[in-house]
């Protein structure tokens, strides 16, 4: 069972961060909190651990929307917010990649159909910044 959406794209490691933050915005999410993964490990595990990992951050993406549909409809969905999206690239890769949480992992927790709406939207519109990034890739 797959619970994210990926694509893999020939950018470099900071172009691939900003795209992906602005296509995140054109699909109306906000990016609420960014955890650097390796410099957690490297302060916490030492270089050696951050030189494996490589590049690897994880964006709370957050659509005001659609979070606020979702905790009208089912106020525990908070514990599932906000949506991360991971860009990632090992220490090396050619190639940089970009992973959502599938949205529809909501439903299979929730019996709302209010729920089942906003994991729909939250769902179109991730893909559609995906998309974007894939089709920036091939560029």
């Amino acid at each position: 069972m797959s619970y994210t959406h990926t694509v893999t794209v020939p950018l470099a490691w900071d172009e691939a961060l900003q795209r992906t933050r602005e296509v995140l915005a054109g699909q109306g999410f906000g990016i609420l909190s960014e955890i650097n993964v390796r410099a957690t490990f490297e302060a916490k595990l030492g270089a050696g651990a951050a030189e494996d990992l490589g590049d690897y951050m994880i964006l709370g993406a957050c659509n005001p929307t659609l979070a606020s549909r979702a905790l009208s409809a089912e106020p525990d969905m908070g514990a599932l917010l906000p949506c991360n999206v991971v860009v990632r690239r090992g220490k090396d890769a050619a190639e940089t990649t970009i992973q959502a949480i599938d949205p529809q992992t909501m439903v299979k927790l929730s019996d709302s159909p209010a729920v089942r709406d906003v994991a729909n939207d939250a769902d179109t519109r991730l893909r559609a910044a995906l998309d974007t990034l894939r089709g920036a890739g091939a560029a």
